[in-house]
């Protein structure tokens, strides 16, 4: 009968060890310190890091995409994420959030009551954001309107809806390195910066294993469309055999090589793109030729 003392024993062992690592790593609370916000360099933040592109209302257009409402709906296979307001407004969207607030929550996962956001936010990808980026970003979103809209809750099912278990998957798929490594040139680098980080290419472009991680392995080798309708190409070389000028010209025009315009998501993600310098979407064709597979 000695053995079930002991089972309990390492039954409370486990649990205590499964809530300590679950719970919420935030950034240093001195991550931000001494750094000013540039919200003119925020809007280019902003922009390549498609935050309208997801946050406006839906169906919104023109001025009105800068209303961060909220409310757009992201279907999954662990149930439908809607688009919180990340609005100005002091109840219902950010406007009481610190830039360390911000930083949690766009590079750990944590909201700011210490409980963990979903990944459809991509966390995973903003987290090699530089701090004086995330400060830039802070400062613009605060010049943007208020909206009062209530942020609607996620349609996730049991088990998907109990946060804290994020916290363990959180350890499998956070904090990794770059996916392209090697000896970059200064191009290359910042295309690197641009579609690993900021505008989270692997999200979408990258095949997910059963706990929904991206297949680093398969870096931008395609994945089915989450609405269950058709599927999001693979962009690696071995698959996009376009120039980096096509590549180019394709997020500047949204015209590929064949005279076909860009839809669906995609078209929100080239409207960004073709604000971006030049340079940026320079870079970003030069990474895309360095990407594996």
């Amino acid at each position: 009968m000695r053995i079930f003392p002991v089972l309990l024993g390492l039954a409370v062992i486990a649990a205590a060890g499964g809530w300590v690592l679950s719970a919420p790593s935030p950034l240093p609370a001195e991550t931000f310190d001494g750094l000013t916000g540039d919200p003119v360099h925020g809007q280019q933040v902003f922009t390549a890091a498609g935050c309208a592109s997801c946050h406006m209302a839906p169906g919104a257009t023109g001025d009105a995409q800068l209303v961060l409402a909220g409310g757009q709906r992201f279907p999954s296979d662990f149930g439908t994420f809607l688009a919180p307001n990340i609005s100005p407004d002091p109840t219902h969207g950010i406007g009481g959030w610190s830039v360390l607030d911000l930083g949690n929550a766009i590079q750990r996962g944590a909201a700011p009551d210490g409980s963990h956001l979903y990944p459809a936010l991509p966390y995973t990808a903003y987290d090699k954001m530089v701090p004086q980026d995330v400060s830039d970003l802070h400062a613009y979103l605060m010049t943007l309107p208020a909206d009062a809209t209530p942020s609607a809750p996620h349609e996730i099912g049991f088990p998907f809806n109990i946060r804290r278990s994020l916290g363990l998957w959180k350890v499998l798929f956070t904090g990794q390195d770059w996916v392209v490594q090697g000896d970059l040139t200064e191009a290359e680098t910042r295309g690197r910066y641009i579609a690993e980080a900021m505008a989270h290419c692997g999200e979408c472009h990258t095949p997910r294993n059963a706990l929904g991680g991206l297949d680093r392995a398969r870096w931008l080798a395609g994945a089915p469309d989450p609405s269950g309708q058709g599927r999001i190409p693979d962009i690696r070389p071995s698959a996009l055999t376009w120039t980096e000028e096509e590549i180019v010209e394709y997020l500047t025009s949204g015209f590929t090589p064949e005279y076909d315009s860009v839809g669906g998501h995609m078209a929100h993600v080239v409207e960004n793109m073709s604000k971006l310098p030049d340079s940026d979407r320079q870079a970003v064709a030069a990474y895309l030729k360095r990407v594996g597979g």
